[in-house]
């Protein structure tokens, strides 16, 4: 199962096991800590009375109590103090050893907060690569559901420099759409032209054909009315006929390009971040039509160029436009040769657009 960023409450998440961002006391105190004691309620301080605290790094389990999951996972993360004394090591840790409790105990869901970036502060762009890292290494060899859950989007920011470019990049192809090249200005006055002669046919039909005949754009550039022409001449297909050249599907496209990358259907499916029985479905149905999301989320697993991705998304039914940020931030990654999944997925959710996958 996939990686997904959600903003939303913790305590409020219906799943098998969130983690609770502890002291070493495991006594309760603020921030996340403070909220997750508060939710569950006594009882919850009574058990970890029992556990005799624990240490940073590592991570204990209790009960969920009211809390709408099964279980607490308690881990301690480190304090920030300049990233050379271990803390990438011990937050790396807290997060391995919550995932190894969650799967003792059979968890198919599991959420975390960002650990360690509050009161601790761990900067908050490279706590979330950590937790990225970690989750997203666990997932190839574990089928869980993980939830990286930010209270507020203002809570972390990508980096600055990956932020700027990517705005760059938009404001940049924002800018291309909008201005218009020499021969797409001709091209606009010769259409108008060709309106104008078309009001005139029904008054001077002998005079309209020869002049329609000879009209040609500049510099060897096809004339309108010779694809008309062309259309015209063309036998028209029977609908069966047309039926019967149907190119191959979407889902046909990416089990050939799995083969040919050399991969399995698990590493493909994971590297995408989507569901092993999303994956199934696609497989076994040769016109299943996936979402533009999903489309574009195999795309990046199988780190195909911009042409092929357009290709694939043209298989599905779907289009890269430059009108569009999301489309604009795919193509910027496929661009830059970055094909990091969930590194997409942070400036997606930092640029309020859907994230792939799922």
């Amino acid at each position: 199962m996939p990686i997904q960023i959600i903003r939303t409450d913790i305590t409020k998440l219906n799943c098998d096991a969130i983690v609770n961002a502890a002291n070493n006391s495991l006594l309760g105190g603020g921030g996340v800590d403070g909220a997750i004691h508060r939710a569950a309620g006594p009882n919850l301080l009574r058990e970890c009375r029992t556990l005799h605290g624990c240490e940073t790094g590592q991570a204990k389990i209790t009960g969920a109590y009211k809390l709408p999951c099964k279980y607490v996972i308690h881990t301690v993360g480190p304090v920030w103090r300049g990233g050379q004394n271990g803390e990438k090591q011990l937050l790396e840790s807290c997060y391995r050893e919550s995932l190894k409790l969650a799967k003792k105990y059979e968890c198919e869901s599991v959420a975390f907060p960002l650990i360690s970036s509050g009161v601790y502060g761990y900067p908050k762009d490279q706590a979330l690569k950590v937790a990225m890292d970690v989750c997203s290494d666990f997932l190839l060899k574990n089928d869980m559901l993980v939830n990286i859950v930010i209270f507020d989007k203002a809570a972390y920011q990508i980096s600055e420099k990956l932020f700027s470019d990517i705005r760059a990049y938009i404001d940049d192809h924002y800018v291309d759409l909008h201005t218009d090249s020499l021969y797409e200005r001709m091209l606009r006055e010769q259409c108008s032209q060709i309106l104008e002669m078309d009001e005139c046919v029904a008054e001077f039909p002998k005079l309209a054909m020869p002049l329609a005949d000879s009209f040609q754009l500049e510099d060897n550039k096809p004339s309108m009315a010779a694809p008309m022409q062309a259309q015209q001449l063309a036998p028209q297909m029977s609908l069966d006929e047309k039926l019967g050249q149907i190119d191959e599907s979407f889902s046909q496209m990416l089990l050939r390009k799995i083969d040919e990358k050399g991969m399995t259907d698990a590493q493909c499916y994971k590297k995408a971040n989507v569901d092993r029985k999303l994956f199934s479905k696609i497989r076994s149905n040769v016109h299943y039509s996936p979402s533009k999301t999903t489309a574009i989320a195999f795309a990046i697993a199988l780190e195909l160029s911009l042409e092929e991705t357009k290709e694939m998304l043209m298989k599905a039914g779907y289009a890269l436009s430059h009108s569009n940020k999301f489309d604009l931030i795919i193509e910027y990654f496929i661009q830059s040769g970055n094909y990091n999944i969930f590194e997409i997925n942070e400036a997606l959710f930092m640029f309020d657009q859907s994230l792939l996958g799922m």
